[in-house]
């Protein structure tokens, strides 16, 4: 049985992405991520797992690392009630990963589409974006044209772009 990683990897290859991957330490944070950034010269966002407390839907929300995360203003802007993080069962069962390694690869395999997907509106001028393939000891560069263009529509997972900053309403 294959790996997640090479699922991953083996169904960007089958879209036509392109991607460059880094075989690494396991990492647990973002300051972990830098040494990733700059050897792949790109922006590792930061994944989270979000769900309301009756745990009726299920989000990934991709954002700028830096970004504030005010749970309050992300749940407004999806029109949910507040969300909070998923648990770890929840992201096995529906994205294949962990946490510390969650990914928008994890649509991969959300056949069922019952996670929606909210991306930092900032992040789409991004010309180089990074994500670990599911597991937290690779991270692979793919560009920013690429994942909005191709990858994302061929998931079939809708996104919905939120701002993360309060002036930028």
């Amino acid at each position: 049985m294959a790996s997640v990683k090479e699922d991953v990897l083996s169904a960007l290859g089958a879209l036509g992405v392109s991607y460059e991957l880094l075989e690494h330490a396991p990492v647990h944070t973002m300051e972990d991520c830098k040494a990733a950034e700059e050897a792949l010269g790109g922006v590792m966002p930061k994944n989270l797992f979000l769900t309301p407390r009756n745990h009726a839907t299920h989000h990934l929300l991709i954002a700028r690392a830096d970004a504030p995360f005010r749970t309050a203003r992300v749940s407004r802007q999806l029109g949910v009630s507040r969300l909070s993080f998923a648990t770890a069962e929840e992201l096995m069962e529906m994205l294949r990963t962990l946490p510390g390694a969650i990914s928008p690869m994890g649509l991969l395999f959300d056949q069922e589409r019952k996670v929606r997907l909210a991306i930092d509106r900032a992040l789409r001028g991004e010309e180089r974006l990074l994500f670990h393939p599911c597991v937290n000891t690779a991270t692979l560069a793919v560009s920013g044209a690429d994942f909005f263009e191709r990858l994302l529509p061929a998931l079939g997972h809708e996104a919905t772009y939120v701002d993360m900053e309060e002036d930028a309403e």
